[in-house]
This record gives C-alpha cells, sequence and structure tokens, in this order.
C-alpha cells in the first residue's frame, strides 16, 4: 500500500449552512448550476460524486438513475442524507479519493466540484477516478485557476509573491490549492481523460458586482462568458467536461465494492463488510458505508 496524503477533513463542519446558504454565494451557486447543466449528458446509469460534502449539487443530476454520494466526512453525509433522503437512488460513501472502494470501469459518470483544490496530489486522485469509471464515461472536473484576472493584477502589483503564469500549483492556505489550467490539461491526457469543453465560471466573483448588479442579469452574463473557456480560462473557476478513455472496452461490472487497501470485490453485507483478502473491516452505519483507511 501507498502512503496516504494528507487528507482535507470537514468533519463537523457547518460549511453548507455558513459559506453557502449564509456566506453571500448564490451567485457562484447559481453560475456552477448552468456549467453543470452544459456539460451534464441528459441521462445516465450510475453517477459518482466525488467530494459531495453536504449534496448541494446532487439534485443537478437528475438525469441519472442513481448517485453515489463520496466524502471524507461522514458528519458532510449525514447532513446530505437529511437533505435528500433515504431511498434506493442515493448511496453514501465515506472513503478518500486516493483510495476509492469501488469495483475498476463501475460508473458511466462522474463529478469533482470544489474538491480538487484540497488534493496535495492531484493527478494521483485523478488516476483513481479514472480506474473506476468505464470507457466513455463523462467527467466532469472543476478547479481554481490561478491564472484568474484579480490574482495577474495582484502580481503585477507586487501584492502577491507568487506567479500565476508559473505551471505549478500554488498552496496560499494549508491543503487549499490554486492550479494553471495548462497544469490540469496534462495530468488530465496522461490519466486517460478526452477534454470534450471547457467552461470558465464565476467570471464576476466580486463583491461589488454582486452587491449593485441583481442575481439575474449577473448570472446571464457569467453563462455568455462561460462559452469563452474553450479560448482562454481567467475566471477563478474553471470547469472541464472529459470522456474517460480504456486502452481497451470496458468489461461488464461484478460487484460494486471493493476494499480500497487491496481491491478485492467485496460483499455488501451491512452492518460490517469484511475483505476476504486482507481481513480489513468497514463498517455501515445509518446507511453510511465507510471506507475510511484508519
Amino acid at each position: 500500500m501507498t502512503s496516504q496524503p494528507p487528507i482535507c477533513d470537514y468533519e463537523g463542519s457547518d460549511y453548507q449552512q455558513r459559506f453557502w446558504e449564509q456566506g453571500g454565494r448564490a451567485y457562484e451557486d447559481a453560475v456552477e448550476a448552468v456549467a453543470l447543466r452544459r456539460l451534464l449528458p441528459p441521462k445516465g446509469r450510475l453517477m459518482l460524486e466525488l467530494g459531495a460534502g453536504a449534496g448541494r449539487n446532487t439534485p443537478r443530476y437528475a438525469g441519472f438513475e442513481q448517485v453515489v454520494l463520496l466524502d471524507y466526512s461522514r458528519t458532510q453525509l449525514e447532513q446530505a442524507r437529511a437533505r435528500l433522503g433515504d431511498g434506493p437512488r442515493y448511496r453514501f460513501v465515506a472513503a478518500d479519493i486516493y483510495h476509492l472502494p469501488f469495483v475498476p470501469s463501475l460508473f458511466d459518470g462522474a463529478t469533482m466540484i470544489r474538491t480538487l483544490h484540497h488534493m496535495a496530489e492531484p493527478r494521483r486522485a485523478l488516476e483513481n477516478v479514472q480506474r473506476v469509471l468505464q470507457d466513455n464515461a463523462v467527467f466532469i472536473l472543476e478547479f481554481a485557476n490561478k491564472q484568474n484576472l484579480k490574482a495577474i493584477l495582484r502580481y503585477w502589483l507586487r501584492r502577491q509573491t507568487w506567479s500565476p503564469f508559473s505551471p505549478e500549483p500554488v498552496e496560499f492556505a494549508p491543503l487549499n490549492f490554486d492550479f494553471h489550467p495548462a497544469t490540469v490539461r496534462s495530468w488530465l491526457h496522461q490519466c486517460g481523460f478526452a477534454i470534450e469543453r471547457t467552461l470558465t465560471v464565476s467570471h464576476f466573483r466580486f463583491d461589488l458586482l454582486k452587491r449593485l448588479i441583481p442575481l439575474p442579469i449577473l448570472v446571464g452574463m457569467d453563462s455568455l462568458a462561460q462559452w469563452s473557456g474553450n479560448w482562454w480560462q481567467l475566471s477563478p473557476s474553471v470547469f472541464v467536461g472529459c470522456r474517460a478513455k480504456k486502452d481497451s472496452p470496458s468489461r461488464p461490472v461484478n460487484g460494486f465494492f471493493a476494499c480500497p487497501v487491496c481491491q478485492t470485490p467485496l460483499e455488501d453485507t451491512p452492518p460490517l463488510i469484511t475483505c476476504p483478502n486482507c481481513a480489513r473491516q468497514y463498517p455501515v452505519e445509518n446507511q453510511i458505508y465507510d471506507f475510511r483507511l484508519k
């Protein structure tokens, strides 16, 4: 087993309420919804939502028959379950992206929104996502763009030391990274993804504009500006629509869960799942599968 990178853990956080519901983020939420509508296929079978948090985006995947919400924080998943309700359409999984507890080529869709910026080893995370996707599966990635106009201006005015034009990620706070678009594109290609469309999002993420301009107008302006993403990326948030490309066609999936350590297929046996190969055990409580590595 390879070493475990550091994990950004939102356990016990009121992030959904504090940041989204009370933090004046209606504009950001609305323009992200526009980007998702443009990149999502009209229908699908099984969606993996990586970094699902409290389920803010989950209702937007209405075209998929089933959605698996994955997050490292159990309390975030509990909030998502309270928001979405019980039922066969949603499955809740506590795990980290570096050790995904699924058999290969399981999903025909996946999203990673506002999650890559917490990845100390982003390419390794993308490799793991590609492993659990079927050939030609849709993958929508959002990342924080270091080459945004505000960062460029601050750099030119010498109010920040790091260059927005250099290819390496910048860690502006512990486990909070901004990435250069060219670097992210390179990682995606190296990990077996074909990029189909790029959208730039949140062009007008300025408190003054959000106070002065009515929300529908601001969202409409951003909606038009998003189409520029295929040519240049100068907004703080970038959405990339991809397809997973396998060396050979995906085999029929046999099983669902796999041990995150040894990748042995697992039987779904709540309240406790035991790996027949390495004997590790994973609890299931209140419909949340806990595959976190202790």
